[in-house]
Protein backbone atom coordinates (compact mmCIF):
# COMPACT_ATOMS: atom_id res chain seq x y z
CA UNK A 1 0.00 0.00 0.00
CA UNK A 2 1.20 3.48 -0.87
CA UNK A 3 0.27 6.53 1.22
CA UNK A 4 -0.09 10.00 -0.30
CA UNK A 5 -0.54 13.29 1.54
CA UNK A 6 -1.94 16.21 -0.49
CA UNK A 7 -1.61 19.34 1.63
CA UNK A 8 -1.92 23.09 1.25
CA UNK A 9 1.48 24.78 1.43
CA UNK A 10 0.40 27.31 4.09
CA UNK A 11 0.62 27.21 7.89
CA UNK A 12 -2.63 25.28 8.28
CA UNK A 13 -1.72 22.61 5.75
CA UNK A 14 1.83 22.24 7.07
CA UNK A 15 0.77 21.96 10.71
CA UNK A 16 -2.03 19.53 9.86
CA UNK A 17 0.44 17.34 7.97
CA UNK A 18 3.00 17.58 10.75
CA UNK A 19 0.56 16.46 13.43
CA UNK A 20 -0.52 13.42 11.44
CA UNK A 21 3.03 12.49 10.45
CA UNK A 22 4.24 12.72 14.04
CA UNK A 23 1.69 10.03 14.86
CA UNK A 24 2.33 8.02 11.71
CA UNK A 25 5.84 8.67 10.30
CA UNK A 26 5.73 5.88 7.68
CA UNK A 27 7.16 6.51 4.22
CA UNK A 28 4.73 8.53 2.10
CA UNK A 29 4.57 10.70 -0.99
CA UNK A 30 3.90 14.41 -0.42
CA UNK A 31 1.99 16.57 -2.91
CA UNK A 32 1.88 20.32 -2.32
CA UNK A 33 2.65 23.72 -3.81
CA UNK A 34 2.10 27.41 -3.21
CA UNK A 35 -0.92 28.27 -1.12
CA UNK A 36 -3.16 28.86 -4.12
CA UNK A 37 -2.12 25.67 -5.88
CA UNK A 38 -5.18 23.87 -4.59
CA UNK A 39 -6.13 21.34 -7.29
CA UNK A 40 -3.62 18.94 -5.86
CA UNK A 41 -5.60 15.73 -6.32
CA UNK A 42 -5.15 16.00 -10.08
CA UNK A 43 -1.49 15.20 -9.37
CA UNK A 44 -2.14 12.07 -7.30
CA UNK A 45 -2.07 8.71 -9.07
CA UNK A 46 -3.25 6.10 -6.59
CA UNK A 47 -4.58 2.59 -7.06
CA UNK A 48 -6.82 0.16 -5.21
CA UNK A 49 -5.56 -0.30 -1.67
CA UNK A 50 -3.64 2.97 -1.58
CA UNK A 51 -4.37 5.62 1.08
CA UNK A 52 -4.70 9.33 0.29
CA UNK A 53 -4.90 11.94 3.06
CA UNK A 54 -6.09 15.38 1.93
CA UNK A 55 -5.41 18.48 4.02
CA UNK A 56 -6.73 22.03 3.68
CA UNK A 57 -7.84 22.13 0.04
CA UNK A 58 -11.44 22.57 -1.10
CA UNK A 59 -13.28 19.36 -1.95
CA UNK A 60 -15.35 21.23 -4.51
CA UNK A 61 -12.21 22.42 -6.31
CA UNK A 62 -10.81 18.88 -6.25
CA UNK A 63 -14.01 17.00 -7.08
CA UNK A 64 -12.74 15.55 -10.36
CA UNK A 65 -9.47 14.35 -8.87
CA UNK A 66 -11.26 12.95 -5.82
CA UNK A 67 -13.73 10.98 -7.93
CA UNK A 68 -10.89 9.58 -10.03
CA UNK A 69 -9.16 8.34 -6.86
CA UNK A 70 -12.34 6.78 -5.50
CA UNK A 71 -13.10 5.15 -8.83
CA UNK A 72 -9.59 3.67 -8.82
CA UNK A 73 -10.30 2.06 -5.45
CA UNK A 74 -8.10 4.29 -3.29
CA UNK A 75 -9.14 5.11 0.27
CA UNK A 76 -9.36 8.85 0.95
CA UNK A 77 -9.48 10.71 4.28
CA UNK A 78 -10.32 14.40 3.84
CA UNK A 79 -9.70 17.18 6.40
CA UNK A 80 -10.79 20.69 5.38
CA UNK A 81 -12.70 23.88 6.23
CA UNK A 82 -13.25 25.40 2.78
CA UNK A 83 -16.28 25.37 0.47
CA UNK A 84 -17.04 21.71 -0.20
CA UNK A 85 -20.26 21.58 -2.21
CA UNK A 86 -21.97 18.19 -2.25
CA UNK A 87 -19.86 15.54 -0.54
CA UNK A 88 -19.67 12.29 -2.53
CA UNK A 89 -21.03 9.18 -0.87
CA UNK A 90 -18.47 6.38 -0.96
CA UNK A 91 -17.37 3.70 1.51
CA UNK A 92 -13.79 4.66 0.60
CA UNK A 93 -14.21 8.31 1.62
CA UNK A 94 -13.99 9.60 5.19
CA UNK A 95 -14.49 13.35 5.66
CA UNK A 96 -13.72 15.75 8.49
CA UNK A 97 -15.13 18.94 6.99
CA UNK A 98 -16.34 21.94 9.00
CA UNK A 99 -17.03 25.33 7.42
CA UNK A 100 -17.39 27.23 10.70
CA UNK A 101 -15.69 30.63 10.72
CA UNK A 102 -13.57 29.77 13.79
CA UNK A 103 -12.17 26.43 12.60
CA UNK A 104 -9.16 25.46 10.50
CA UNK A 105 -7.86 22.16 9.18
CA UNK A 106 -5.19 21.79 11.86
CA UNK A 107 -7.84 22.16 14.56
CA UNK A 108 -9.87 19.40 12.87
CA UNK A 109 -6.76 17.20 12.88
CA UNK A 110 -6.16 18.17 16.51
CA UNK A 111 -9.67 16.98 17.40
CA UNK A 112 -9.09 13.76 15.46
CA UNK A 113 -5.82 13.12 17.32
CA UNK A 114 -7.32 14.12 20.67
CA UNK A 115 -4.82 16.92 21.20
CA UNK A 116 -1.61 14.91 20.95
CA UNK A 117 0.25 17.82 19.32
CA UNK A 118 -2.00 20.65 20.36
CA UNK A 119 0.64 23.40 20.24
CA UNK A 120 1.07 22.88 16.49
CA UNK A 121 -2.69 23.26 16.05
CA UNK A 122 -2.61 26.52 18.00
CA UNK A 123 0.27 27.68 15.78
CA UNK A 124 -1.81 26.95 12.68
CA UNK A 125 -4.83 28.79 14.06
CA UNK A 126 -2.71 31.89 14.60
CA UNK A 127 -1.29 31.50 11.09
CA UNK A 128 -4.77 31.15 9.58
CA UNK A 129 -5.70 34.46 11.27
CA UNK A 130 -8.07 32.82 13.76
CA UNK A 131 -6.42 35.04 16.35
CA UNK A 132 -9.27 35.11 18.89
CA UNK A 133 -9.75 31.33 18.74
CA UNK A 134 -6.01 30.69 18.87
CA UNK A 135 -5.59 32.97 21.89
CA UNK A 136 -8.44 31.23 23.69
CA UNK A 137 -6.77 27.87 23.07
CA UNK A 138 -3.39 29.23 24.15
CA UNK A 139 -4.87 30.58 27.39
CA UNK A 140 -6.64 27.28 28.03
CA UNK A 141 -3.36 25.46 27.46
CA UNK A 142 -1.72 27.64 30.12
CA UNK A 143 0.68 29.43 27.80
CA UNK A 144 2.21 32.71 28.93
CA UNK A 145 1.76 35.88 26.89
CA UNK A 146 5.32 35.51 25.59
CA UNK A 147 4.72 31.90 24.54
CA UNK A 148 1.45 32.86 22.82
CA UNK A 149 3.25 35.60 20.91
CA UNK A 150 5.95 33.14 19.86
CA UNK A 151 3.38 30.73 18.40
CA UNK A 152 1.54 33.63 16.75
CA UNK A 153 4.76 34.75 15.06
CA UNK A 154 5.59 31.21 13.96
CA UNK A 155 2.11 30.74 12.52
CA UNK A 156 2.41 33.99 10.59
CA UNK A 157 5.84 33.11 9.24
CA UNK A 158 4.74 29.65 8.08
CA UNK A 159 1.68 31.14 6.42
CA UNK A 160 3.72 33.92 4.83
CA UNK A 161 6.00 31.38 3.20
CA UNK A 162 3.09 29.77 1.35
CA UNK A 163 2.13 32.89 -0.56
CA UNK A 164 3.57 33.54 -3.97
CA UNK A 165 2.51 33.13 -7.54
CA UNK A 166 4.93 30.26 -8.06
CA UNK A 167 7.51 28.33 -6.07
CA UNK A 168 10.30 30.69 -7.12
CA UNK A 169 8.61 33.47 -5.11
CA UNK A 170 8.88 31.49 -1.86
CA UNK A 171 11.73 31.30 0.64
CA UNK A 172 11.13 27.53 1.01
CA UNK A 173 9.28 24.99 -1.11
CA UNK A 174 6.49 23.87 1.28
CA UNK A 175 7.76 20.29 1.21
CA UNK A 176 11.25 21.53 2.10
CA UNK A 177 9.80 23.60 4.93
CA UNK A 178 8.01 20.52 6.24
CA UNK A 179 11.37 18.71 6.19
CA UNK A 180 12.71 21.50 8.43
CA UNK A 181 9.77 21.13 10.82
CA UNK A 182 9.31 17.38 11.01
CA UNK A 183 12.01 16.69 13.61
CA UNK A 184 10.30 18.95 16.16
CA UNK A 185 7.46 17.62 18.29
CA UNK A 186 7.28 20.97 20.05
CA UNK A 187 7.06 24.26 18.09
CA UNK A 188 9.07 26.10 20.76
CA UNK A 189 12.04 23.84 19.98
CA UNK A 190 11.72 24.71 16.28
CA UNK A 191 11.67 28.40 17.15
CA UNK A 192 14.75 28.08 19.36
CA UNK A 193 16.88 25.84 17.17
CA UNK A 194 15.96 26.00 13.49
CA UNK A 195 17.85 28.23 11.00
CA UNK A 196 14.71 28.05 8.84
CA UNK A 197 12.81 29.99 11.49
CA UNK A 198 15.40 32.78 11.43
CA UNK A 199 15.27 32.98 7.63
CA UNK A 200 11.47 33.23 7.61
CA UNK A 201 11.46 35.85 10.37
CA UNK A 202 13.97 38.05 8.54
CA UNK A 203 12.12 37.76 5.22
CA UNK A 204 8.78 38.51 6.83
CA UNK A 205 10.02 41.66 8.54
CA UNK A 206 11.64 43.03 5.40
CA UNK A 207 8.59 42.38 3.20
CA UNK A 208 6.15 43.80 5.73
CA UNK A 209 8.19 46.99 5.98
CA UNK A 210 7.69 47.43 2.23
CA UNK A 211 3.97 46.64 2.48
CA UNK A 212 3.38 49.11 5.30
CA UNK A 213 4.31 51.99 2.98
CA UNK A 214 1.43 51.24 0.59
CA UNK A 215 -1.65 53.45 0.19
CA UNK A 216 -5.15 52.12 -0.41
CA UNK A 217 -6.72 52.02 -3.87
CA UNK A 218 -10.14 52.74 -2.32
CA UNK A 219 -11.28 53.06 1.27
CA UNK A 220 -14.46 53.82 3.18
CA UNK A 221 -15.98 52.91 6.53
CA UNK A 222 -17.03 49.44 5.34
CA UNK A 223 -14.08 48.25 3.25
CA UNK A 224 -10.70 49.03 1.69
CA UNK A 225 -8.81 47.69 -1.32
CA UNK A 226 -5.06 47.77 -1.98
CA UNK A 227 -3.22 47.29 -5.27
CA UNK A 228 0.32 45.93 -4.79
CA UNK A 229 3.27 46.31 -7.18
CA UNK A 230 4.51 43.59 -9.53
CA UNK A 231 7.30 42.38 -7.25
CA UNK A 232 8.17 39.03 -5.66
CA UNK A 233 7.99 40.53 -2.15
CA UNK A 234 4.43 41.72 -2.87
CA UNK A 235 3.35 38.26 -3.98
CA UNK A 236 4.88 36.77 -0.83
CA UNK A 237 3.19 39.23 1.49
CA UNK A 238 -0.28 39.46 -0.06
CA UNK A 239 -2.10 37.16 2.38
CA UNK A 240 -0.26 38.26 5.50
CA UNK A 241 -0.81 41.91 4.59
CA UNK A 242 -4.54 41.20 4.17
CA UNK A 243 -4.59 39.57 7.61
CA UNK A 244 -2.75 42.55 9.13
CA UNK A 245 -5.26 44.99 7.65
CA UNK A 246 -8.14 42.88 8.95
CA UNK A 247 -6.70 42.75 12.47
CA UNK A 248 -5.96 46.48 12.58
CA UNK A 249 -9.42 47.43 11.24
CA UNK A 250 -11.82 44.72 12.47
CA UNK A 251 -14.91 46.64 11.33
CA UNK A 252 -13.80 46.70 7.68
CA UNK A 253 -13.48 44.13 4.90
CA UNK A 254 -10.26 44.19 2.87
CA UNK A 255 -9.07 43.17 -0.58
CA UNK A 256 -5.41 42.93 -1.58
CA UNK A 257 -4.86 42.77 -5.36
CA UNK A 258 -1.45 41.62 -6.59
CA UNK A 259 -0.06 41.16 -10.13
CA UNK A 260 0.90 37.56 -10.92
CA UNK A 261 3.14 35.89 -13.48
CA UNK A 262 0.27 35.18 -15.87
CA UNK A 263 -0.27 38.89 -16.48
CA UNK A 264 -3.45 38.88 -14.41
CA UNK A 265 -4.04 39.57 -10.69
CA UNK A 266 -4.31 37.45 -7.57
CA UNK A 267 -6.79 38.67 -4.96
CA UNK A 268 -6.94 38.04 -1.20
CA UNK A 269 -10.21 39.01 0.51
CA UNK A 270 -10.84 39.25 4.25
CA UNK A 271 -14.31 39.85 5.67
CA UNK A 272 -14.55 42.18 8.66
CA UNK A 273 -13.46 40.34 11.80
CA UNK A 274 -16.48 41.76 13.61
CA UNK A 275 -18.71 39.98 11.06
CA UNK A 276 -16.60 37.24 9.39
CA UNK A 277 -19.05 36.37 6.63
CA UNK A 278 -19.31 36.73 2.88
CA UNK A 279 -15.74 36.54 1.57
CA UNK A 280 -16.45 33.20 -0.11
CA UNK A 281 -19.70 34.40 -1.68
CA UNK A 282 -17.93 37.39 -3.20
CA UNK A 283 -15.01 35.42 -4.64
CA UNK A 284 -17.18 32.60 -5.97
CA UNK A 285 -18.77 35.16 -8.30
CA UNK A 286 -15.46 35.22 -10.21
CA UNK A 287 -13.79 32.44 -12.17
CA UNK A 288 -10.97 30.83 -10.14
CA UNK A 289 -12.47 32.30 -6.95
CA UNK A 290 -13.16 30.37 -3.75
CA UNK A 291 -12.35 30.09 -0.06
CA UNK A 292 -14.25 30.34 3.19
CA UNK A 293 -16.62 32.78 4.87
CA UNK A 294 -13.98 34.85 6.64
CA UNK A 295 -11.18 34.65 4.09
CA UNK A 296 -11.23 33.89 0.39
CA UNK A 297 -9.48 34.75 -2.84
CA UNK A 298 -9.32 34.75 -6.62
CA UNK A 299 -6.37 33.06 -8.29
CA UNK A 300 -6.55 34.82 -11.67
CA UNK A 301 -8.49 38.07 -12.02
CA UNK A 302 -8.16 39.52 -15.52
CA UNK A 303 -6.78 43.04 -15.81
CA UNK A 304 -9.93 44.39 -17.44
CA UNK A 305 -12.06 43.03 -14.57
CA UNK A 306 -10.21 44.77 -11.72
CA UNK A 307 -12.44 47.86 -11.70
CA UNK A 308 -15.55 45.67 -11.77
CA UNK A 309 -14.17 43.57 -8.91
CA UNK A 310 -13.49 46.63 -6.75
CA UNK A 311 -17.01 47.92 -7.41
CA UNK A 312 -18.52 44.50 -6.62
CA UNK A 313 -16.36 44.18 -3.50
CA UNK A 314 -17.50 47.57 -2.26
CA UNK A 315 -21.18 46.86 -2.91
CA UNK A 316 -20.95 43.39 -1.39
CA UNK A 317 -19.59 44.57 1.95
CA UNK A 318 -21.48 47.89 2.12
CA UNK A 319 -24.94 46.39 1.81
Amino acid sequence: MNHYYAFNGDADGLCALHQLRLVNPENASLITGVKRDIKLLDRVTANAGDQVTVLDISLDSNRKGLMNLLDAGATVEYFDHHHAGEIPQSPNLTTHIDLSADICTSLLVDQHLKGQYHLWAITAAFGDNLVKKAQQLADKAGLSQTESEQLANLGEYLNYNGYGDNLADLHFHPEALYEEIKAYQNPFDFIANSPAYLKLAAGYKKDMNDANSLRSLMEDVHCAAYLLPDEAWARRVTGIFANKLANENPHRAHAVITPNHSGNYTVSVRAALENPQGADLLCLQFETGGGRKAAAGINHLQVDVVDYFVKTFKNHFSS
